[in-house]
């Protein structure tokens, strides 16, 4: 936090800040923090000056500073000069364990070619063991002046003998070197195709690119990473997204052992977000919830209590399942993931168990078996409380967007995903297929709930940029002028709403976060303007002061640099 005065409103560091703050917790156990603005997302009261919280970090009261300061004398007071707070940020989309093993990887986000890759590559082998694989994340072949699909050759020219395995950007393909390839256990060539991927081939040969299920192949021949690594990456991914201003993200596609990690942490005190994990697709990870129910850590920092399924791939990589051909590659409609049946019989079983359900769906057709199956398998509890979630909802046919409304869905959506595709989607999709593309605005005048989230590490974690994105349609150098297909854009109140009580509710946590409120847990962060008073351009410039979750900060800006993934 820049600014942060003790009782007396004399400037103190955040260290003797702390000390202060376990002096008078012991005194009373409650905390008293007062700002310019507070705003709290709860309808009864949308605008404070004080927020003040007991010992165990619930919320007791919010109000006028003078009034809250009166009747709670005893209560530590920290008051955040000009600040505006807000509810914590949850992102709603996002793969922690997947943010700390980028941290930890080659970082390809951004390069503009294959050279530029290779020069990255090569920079961060350096430092790497002689018998380690090269693994990187982050390319995008559309930001190169050749966009067809790289090829092992560029790899096995710098990499001849170590084995290099590189995710695309969205996580939906994945590019190796032939030493990596070689070290798989099957003959990659001939026509025959893995269930729910593609493997690219030229001729019947293996080019190098393994899209969606494919990948698995490649991931199964390398070499797995030690605890101590996993645990160093976990710790990094928690550090920066709490320097981000979130306090809260959805987990989705959690497997055992990323569980077992956050496990960990959370049971040793060191989960700093609130994290409700959605367990990852398959049938083994319904069946194991069915066995054992809803899980809650003691700590409420970490849950799980519903699955996340897929049935389509991206439409970067021309995963996605479109209901006509790709407009840029004729013949090409998209692969589905799992098979209708298959994902229909998992729906079921889920529902039967009284899990919360949230499948990933991109291409219209993806998205339209999904709201098809959906309405099946819910028939007459379509109107219930269910929440079920459709993840990323990113091209609709038009009609299909009030079917949401209908089946009482959320729209689980990234505000970025639109900034960053919206080079390439056009040519992906035609002019006439955008009109159901990315589309916010149409989902909100249709009533459809929103939970925002960024998807990372395939976007920033960064909730500043979806929050950008959301209300300008803009990427940060303001381009293109007017925003890409501006008629979708949100408010920046329905943008913040999105990130922190839309994204509650989702998850069925309207009762502990999302809201500043009495009763509520004491998650908030505190900026440096108002993002509901700044000009929507600027919303990506606003400073992270601190970040607290129950009551106590997890982040302090004069105690870390502040960075971006």
């Amino acid at each position: 936090m820049r600014r942060i005065v003790s009782a007396s409103f004399a400037p103190v560091s955040a260290g003797i800040l702390l000390a202060l703050s376990a002096t008078a917790a012991a005194a009373s156990g409650e905390r008293l923090l007062t700002a310019t603005r507070i705003h709290t997302s709860d309808a009864d009261m949308p605008v404070a000056t004080a927020v003040v919280w007991d010992a165990d970090g619930r919320i007791l009261a919010l109000g006028d500073a003078a009034e809250l300061v009166a009747r709670h004398p005893d209560a530590e007071r920290i008051d955040a000069g000009d600040a505006t707070v807000v509810p914590g940020l949850i992102d709603a989309h996002a793969h922690l364990v997947g943010l700390g093993h980028a941290l930890m990887q080659a970082d390809l986000v951004g390069a503009r070619s294959t050279a530029e890759v290779v020069e990255r590559l090569q920079a961060f082998a350096r430092d790497l063991p002689a018998d380690a694989w090269l693994m990187g994340r982050g390319w995008d072949q559309n930001l190169w002046p050749d966009t067809a699909f790289p090829t092992a050759a560029v790899l096995d020219a710098a990499f001849p003998d170590r084995p290099v395995v590189l995710e695309r950007i969205d996580g939906h393909a994945t590019w190796a070197n032939s030493a990596a390839m070689r070290a798989i256990d099957r003959d990659l060539a001939g026509d025959w195709q893995p269930d729910g991927g593609l493997v690219v081939r030229e001729d019947g040969k293996p080019t190098g690119v393994f899209v969606d299920m494919a990948a698995n192949l490649v991931y199964a021949a390398a070499p797995e990473p030690g605890a101590a690594w996993q645990e160093q990456a976990f710790a990094r991914a928690l550090e920066h997204v709490a320097s981000l201003g979130l306090t809260g993200v959805h987990d989705m596609g959690t497997g055992d052992d990323g569980f077992a990690l956050m496990q960990r942490f959370a049971d040793r005190g060191a989960l700093s977000v609130r994290v409700q994990a959605y367990a990852s697709r398959g049938a083994d990870a319904i069946e194991a919830m069915c066995r054992d129910g809803a899980y809650r850590h003691p700590s409420g920092r970490l849950d799980m209590r519903g699955v996340k399924l897929m049935i389509d791939g991206a439409l970067g990589s021309r995963g996605a399942a479109l209901i006509e051909d790709y407009s840029d590659d004729p013949g090409n409609r998209g692969l589905l993931v799992q098979d209708e049946a298959g994902f229909e019989a998992a729906v079921r079983r889920a529902r039967d168990c009284g899990l919360q359900v949230a499948t990933h769906a991109i291409g219209d057709r993806g998205n339209r078996i999904v709201l098809d199956t959906y309405a099946r398998v819910l028939g007459d509890q379509a109107g219930s409380d269910h929440r079920w979630r459709i993840e990323h909802a990113q091209v609709l046919a038009p009609g299909d967007i009030a079917r949401f409304a209908g089946l009482k869905l959320v729209a689980s959506m990234q505000p970025t995903h639109a900034t960053s595709d919206m080079g390439w989607a056009g040519d992906r999709l035609g002019e006439a297929r955008l009109a159901g593309a990315y589309a916010w605005r149409s989902f909100v005048e249709a009533g459809v709930p929103l939970a925002l989230g960024s998807d990372f590490p395939v976007e920033f974690a960064d909730p500043r940029l979806g929050l950008l994105a959301a209300v300008t349609r803009q990427d940060v150098h303001g381009q293109p002028p007017g925003g890409w297909l501006p008629g979708q854009v949100l408010t920046a109140a329905e943008a913040l709403h999105g990130f922190t009580s839309g994204a509650a509710w989702s998850a069925f946590d309207e009762g502990r976060v999302g809201r500043l409120a009495p009763g509520l847990r004491a998650d908030f962060v505190v900026l440096d303007r108002d993002p509901l008073a700044v000009p929507g351009s600027e919303l990506d410039d606003i400073v992270v002061r601190s970040t607290w979750v129950d009551g106590k900060p997890v982040y302090q800006a004069d105690q870390a640099p502040e960075t971006r993934l």
